[in-house]
């Protein structure tokens, strides 16, 4: 059964504010496919309809295939939504929660409780498994609400902000856990603003950019474009980063000013790879003592930010600047496959 997602010609206004203009893309099963855009660009507004709590004003949705909108129980039977905050019962203890939803799709409550007790190791909650859930930190109710996501062990992953207030070491498990869930085929959607949360675990990017997905053409020209790299070189006390960033300019015959300084490193512009291949070879023989040498940013910063400069909106026109309001509680109306819809009837926020 292939449970990936497909979107086509999607939109969504709130009155005259166009959150999703015209959004397409698949995710496919196996695979970590990111959403990529800034605060406003959609993401939230295009999950929350994914998850079958906002309907689309146009476009078509699929998930597993099933379409969230005619069926929204049987989408919800299929994935696991984790809204950007914890949401509800916060007077519940972080197991109390897990029991709560797995008893609400269905499960046993004993074996509820076993789905507890198991999800709270994977997210490294167990010692806080009879605190309230309203005490937990940031970063530990963003583990919970993953850990309520997968309580019915989903088939499609819909995961908005996931690292938001997250630690080091947690962000490292989570990536490390989405890639064992994509391992394991499922479909996993993540959506950040974060792009370097993003670079070390997605497979795929949808780029959005105020409310459009950009088309693959420009996205793999905006990636090919000059980038800059970070080059640093060993500590000396004799030789000053003016005089560094002179003998760089000099050696790869740039103008000075061409080469920038950034505290103890230097920026240097180059068209490719090759490009940047041959000057680091260049540099090393002029005798130049470099330690690092790196993109300045990673590829879908890289890729991003020169669509945002070259105001590459998407496929089919130029950006209106909508801003994204979702609900004040992105998991209200949220319910299993056999609960009552609770999505309002007139298309607004739930």
């Amino acid at each position: 059964m292939d449970v990936g997602i497909d979107v086509a010609g999607v939109r969504r206004s709130f009155g005259a504010v166009h959150a999703v203009q015209e959004v397409t893309f698949r995710a496919a099963p196996g695979r970590v496919t990111g959403l990529v855009g800034p605060n406003g660009s959609g993401k939230t507004t295009l999950m929350l309809m994914l998850a079958s709590l906002l309907r689309p004003d146009a476009g078509r949705m699929s998930i597993g295939g099933v379409d969230p909108v005619a069926d929204p129980a049987g989408a919800r039977r299929l994935l696991g939504w984790m809204p950007d905050s914890l949401g509800a019962w916060p007077s519940l203890t972080a197991r109390e929660v897990l029991v709560a939803t797995g008893q609400l799709y269905d499960l046993a409550r004993d074996d509820a409780r076993a789905r507890a007790d198991q999800l709270l190791g994977l997210v490294d909650l167990a010692a806080l498994a009879g605190a309230p859930a309203r005490v937990l930190s940031r970063g530990q109710k963003q583990r919970l609400a993953l850990a309520r996501a997968l309580v019915h062990d989903p088939q499609v992953l819909l995961l908005d902000e996931p690292a938001s207030g997250l630690d080091p070491q947690s962000r490292i498990a989570l990536r490390e856990l989405l890639r064992r869930l994509a391992a394991e085929g499922r479909t996993v959607l993540i959506s950040s603003h974060v792009l370097s949360e993003l670079e070390e675990v997605v497979d795929d990017a949808v780029f959005l950019v105020d409310g459009r997905t950009v088309a693959g053409e420009r996205v793999a020209a905006a990636a090919t474009r000059t980038r800059v790299w970070r080059l640093r070189a060993v500590a000396d006390a004799s030789r000053s980063l003016e005089a560094d960033r002179a003998q760089v300019a000099a050696t790869l015959g740039r103008a000075f000013d061409d080469v920038a300084a950034d505290r103890r490193d230097l920026l240097v512009p180059f068209a490719d790879e090759a490009a940047a291949v041959a000057g680091l070879r260049a540099l090393i023989a002029a005798g130049l003592p470099i330690v690092e040498f790196a993109p300045a940013v990673g590829d879908l910063e890289h890729a991003f930010l020169d669509l945002r400069a070259s105001g590459h909106a998407g496929p089919t026109g130029a950006p209106s600047g909508p801003v994204d309001p979702p609900p004040a509680d992105p998991h209200a109306g949220w319910a299993p496959p056999h609960a009552p819809d609770t999505r309002p009837d007139d298309g607004s926020p739930a």
